[in-house]
This record gives C-alpha cells, sequence and structure tokens, in this order.
C-alpha cells in the first residue's frame, strides 16, 4: 500500500498571531513556522502503518513556497520514505490545494492519504472533503482510531454524544484529530538522513490545475480585548450577579 500525506506550513501554535497594520492578513515576517500539528499527526500514522508492514511507500507532499522544503523534511526525518514539494508563492484555498493533491494522488498511484482534518492558520477543514470527493474515494473524518483490515480501513471518530465507526474500502482519504497519536521527535541520526531523501520539485503548472481564486479576503481583525474577570465571596453573590449584573438568569 503506497500512503501519501499532505502537509502544511504555518505559523508555530506557541506563536501569538499578529494582525498586519493594514488588517489585510496575518503578519508571518520574521516569525517561527512549523508543519501543522493535525499534519503531523498525519505523518506519525503513515509513519506506523510502514513500521507495521502496511504501507509500502510513504509519501510526503507540500505545497506552498520554497521554505516549505523545511516542513517536507520534518516529515522525512520522522520516518517518511521521500517528498514532494509543489512551490507556489500563492496562498492557495481549499478548492486549489485538493486539485493539486488529486493529481499528484493519482500520479503516485497511491492507495491512501492520511492528512490533518484542518489547518491551524485558517480553519477551513475542507481540503479532506473536497479531495475524497474529487477522487470519488470514501473518507473517514477526524479519526481518532484507525485500524487496517486487508482492503479496507476501520476509522472511529468523536460525534455528539458517542463514537462513530466507518469502514472504508482502499482507496480512501482519511483526516487526523488530536487523539489519533501522539507524534514523534525526529532524532539527529534521522534529521542527518533526511538530508539525503529525494524531494520532487513540481509546480502547480506541471498537474495543469486552475489554481484561480474563489474568495477575497476583505479584512483580518484581532479579537475584541476581554474584561477582566472578578472574584465572588461565595455561591450566593455569584447568583445575584449573574441575575442583576449580567441578567443571564
Amino acid at each position: 500500500m503506497k500512503v501519501l500525506v499532505p502537509v502544511k506550513r504555518v505559523l508555530d501554535y506557541n506563536v501569538k498571531a499578529r494582525v498586519k497594520s493594514d488588517n489585510s492578513g496575518v503578519d508571518l515576517a520574521n516569525v517561527k513556522m512549523s508543519m501543522n500539528p493535525f499534519d503531523e499527526i498525519a505523518v506519525e500514522e503513515a509513519v506506523r502503518l510502514q513500521e507495521a508492514g502496511t504501507a509500502a511507500e510513504t509519501i510526503v507532499v507540500s505545497i506552498g513556497p520554497a521554505k516549505a522544503q523545511e516542513t517536507i523534511r520534518t516529515g522525512l526525518a520522522m520516518g517518511i520514505d521521500r517528498g514532494v514539494h509543489v512551490q507556489t508563492d500563492e496562498d492557495l484555498e481549499p478548492l486549489a490545494i485538493a486539485k493539486i493533491l488529486k493529481s499528484v494522488a493519482e500520479a503516485e498511484g497511491a492507495d491512501l492519504v492520511v492528512m490533518g482534518k484542518q489547518a491551524i492558520d485558517n480553519d477551513y477543514g475542507a481540503t479532506g472533503g473536497m479531495l475524497a470527493a474529487m477522487l470519488d474515494w470514501p473518507i473517514g473524518s477526524a479519526a481518532n482510531s484507525v485500524e487496517h483490515d486487508g482492503g479496507a480501513m476501520t476509522v472511529v471518530k468523536e460525534v455528539d454524544g458517542g463514537l462513530q465507526t466507518v469502514k472504508l474500502t482502499l482507496p480512501a482519504v482519511v483526516t487526523t484529530d488530536l487523539r489519533l497519536n501522539e507524534p514523534r521527535y525526529a532524532t539527529l541520526p534521522n534529521i542527518m538522513k533526511a538530508k539525503k531523501k529525494p524531494i520532487e520539485a513540481k509546480t502547480p503548472a506541471d498537474y495543469s490545475v486552475d489554481t484561480a481564486p474563489r474568495l477575497t479576503t476583505v479584512k483580518v481583525t484581532e479579537p475584541a480585548a476581554r474584561k477582566a474577570g472578578i472574584k465572588v465571596e461565595d455561591a450566593a453573590q455569584l447568583v445575584d450577579k449573574l441575575k442583576n449584573e449580567a441578567g443571564v438568569i
């Protein structure tokens, strides 16, 4: 089985996002960038499938600027076999990303696409579903448990009030949630080995994909500042303030 793992270079989750002075977007100048946390989980799951003998080859693909190669190298250091870098300086929308990933999956002959359920920079959470629809493959979304059984994958996800279990016939798409696994740290020897692993260079034009934007960002603003909270002496005072000041009861 060949597993494809899309990853995205995003603002590191430990960094506080700052809005540009003209409100056109988030300021990414001179800030730490890293692999999207949900994608790290997808990489870990692909490596585990390979270690279990289920996956014969794993491929990490990233669509983005030249520095996205650093993100690909992170995946290679975690244990992925090789990488594909589709270089573009455009901030592509989920539809364009899904179109490119469809072409990559078909060109590579992938049997399974494992990807993060969303990226923490825009929170669209739409690429996985769009990709599955374009490929006409089944999808197990927001997985917190995955099991391979012959030509099928059993995926368990959290839903309101419990768990939902779906069985997918391969080829398929699986998007990962936070509780699926805990990604490993790349060791120094593996980081050195990753430098020698191949990364194939591509562009959206190589796949004849229309990446024209369908959406326009009108304005980006920071959340409104929250008022400081207060401490109450007892439950009676809490009830009084909720009733007479906040007006919520």
